[in-house]
């Protein structure tokens, strides 16, 4: 088969959790419009060129001079805490510009019995409301598979076997540290520590999937298990917290 195909088709694969979680929120009747759903898609993508640069600005090596050390502080340093910070920086600046421009969050029908929903006429739901974190998780989440779609497609141009094995993880993976880090943005201003919390642990899922990956001898199986239980975990938190604004 043609490369250039093969390519195609695995980020074709990749984005099949792209496709599932706006059938999620159309089948719960999630006030989230298609246009809308985008945005956040592009937000992610557009939070990756600023962890590139975050990267170029980092430094190159570790303190200590030894092969495990310079692993950990690629993995956890390098790439995690500079993805995981792009996206964070990104999603401030949306919430930031959404409130500026007093549009808020998505302008849709409201539900019966969901509180921060959006009439099409009504007010414009406060980021810092008690469903900030909600709704940071699920911009966060679009955000993330977002981030994933343009990143397998540059390693599948280098090294297609990589991205074989990120066709299935990647997605998963920073759909769910995004969710972390969506939220973590959304109540950063009121409850700093419970959003450090949240960030921190999207770096520590997204450091321990790379070094899985990346040190010989470690099942590829445990990678995916960790991709795939992190995002099981943001979608029951979204879910769980969905039930409960529902009443």
């Amino acid at each position: 088969m043609n490369g250039l195909l093969v390519l195609l088709l695995l980020i074709l694969i990749a984005a099949l959790p792209v496709f599932l979680v706006y059938l999620w929120f159309r089948i719960s009747r999630f006030p989230l419009s298609l246009p809308w759903f985008l945005f956040f898609l592009l937000s992610g993508a557009a939070a990756l060129f600023i962890a590139l640069l975050l990267q170029r600005l980092f430094p190159a090596s570790p303190p200590a001079n030894s092969p495990l050390a310079s692993v950990i502080f690629n993995v956890f340093c390098q790439i995690a805490l500079t993805e995981e910070l792009g996206r964070l920086l990104m999603l401030l600046l949306f919430f930031k510009i959404l409130n500026l421009i007093g549009k808020g969050f998505p302008p849709s029908p409201k539900p019966p019995g969901l509180p921060g929903a959006i009439n099409a006429a009504g007010p414009v739901p406060d980021i810092s409301s008690n469903n900030a974190a909600l709704w940071g998780a699920i911009a966060g989440l679009i955000a993330g598979l977002g981030f994933a779609l343009i990143e397998n497609a540059s390693y599948g141009a280098a090294n297609m076997g990589v991205t074989l094995l990120r066709s299935f993880t990647a997605a998963p993976l920073h759909g769910a540290c995004g969710a972390r880090v969506g939220a973590a943005a959304a109540i950063c201003r009121d409850r700093p520590l419970p959003a450090l919390a949240r960030f921190l642990s999207a770096v520590a899922i997204h450091g321990m999937y790379n070094f899985m990956i990346l040190i010989p001898g470690i099942p590829i199986v445990f990678a995916i298990f960790a991709a795939l239980s992190a995002l099981g975990s943001s979608v029951l938190f979204i879910h769980g917290a969905l039930r409960e604004a529902k009443g």
